[in-house]
């Protein structure tokens, strides 16, 4: 079991899955949080069956998914029926995470949280992936083919720049090259790995 978490987070086109991948392929384990809140609301999951119980049949696709464009709708317009959703969710969330990360056979794991201020229980160290706003819009108007209003509404939404630097134990800028970010990556990789056998002890 791996004891020693780090939490990587960053705001929207940062390049954490860049990051991720490069500690991957050192044989450490990731638990992602997107991932795991897509896999709770599968057909068939009990998160699913409360959400279609709580907001209706218009909520579930003929395929039996759930309408995320119609939830999301329901949830920003009423904060009660947000914090209902994250009742229902967030639990299961944090139980694949917990799992993932108990049958970890690395010397310590990432946990990739979505794009707050990294802040976990599960976690020992939060990890930034941080870049500047302007290489944020650029790379993501670029990616999803979304105009600039659109890519800065999304990065207002998200906690700023400022609070998750405040928060962070590490930070990766990652507005260079593959090869610098493949550097970043090891160094951090070799603090980690020091870091855990410690911890372990």
């Amino acid at each position: 079991m791996s004891h020693f978490v780090i939490g990587i987070t960053g705001g929207i086109g940062s390049g954490k899955t860049a990051v991720t991948d490069r500690f991957q392929s050192r044989g450490i384990t990731v638990a992602d949080a997107d991932v795991a809140s897509r896999e709770v609301v599968q057909p068939g999951m009990p998160a699913l069956a409360a959400i279609a119980d709580h907001f209706g049949p218009e909520v579930i696709s003929e395929d039996g998914t759930m309408v995320r464009a119609a939830v999301r709708k329901i949830v920003f317009a009423d904060p009660d029926e947000r914090k209902w959703l994250e009742s229902v969710t967030v639990p299961a969330i944090m139980d694949k995470l917990r799992d993932i990360l108990a049958k970890s056979g690395s010397p310590y794991s990432l946990l990739m949280l979505s794009s707050g201020t990294g802040q976990s229980p599960l976690i020992h160290r939060s990890l930034v992936v941080d870049v500047p706003p302007d290489v944020q819009v650029a790379r993501v108007m670029s990616r999803d083919n979304n105009d600039e209003e659109q890519v800065r509404a999304i990065m207002a939404a998200q906690p700023s720049r400022e609070i998750r630097l405040e928060y962070a134990d590490d930070v990766i800028v990652n507005d260079g090259s593959l090869e610098q970010l493949d550097e970043a990556v090891q160094a951090l990789h070799e603090q980690y790995l020091t870091m855990a056998a410690e911890h372990a002890n």
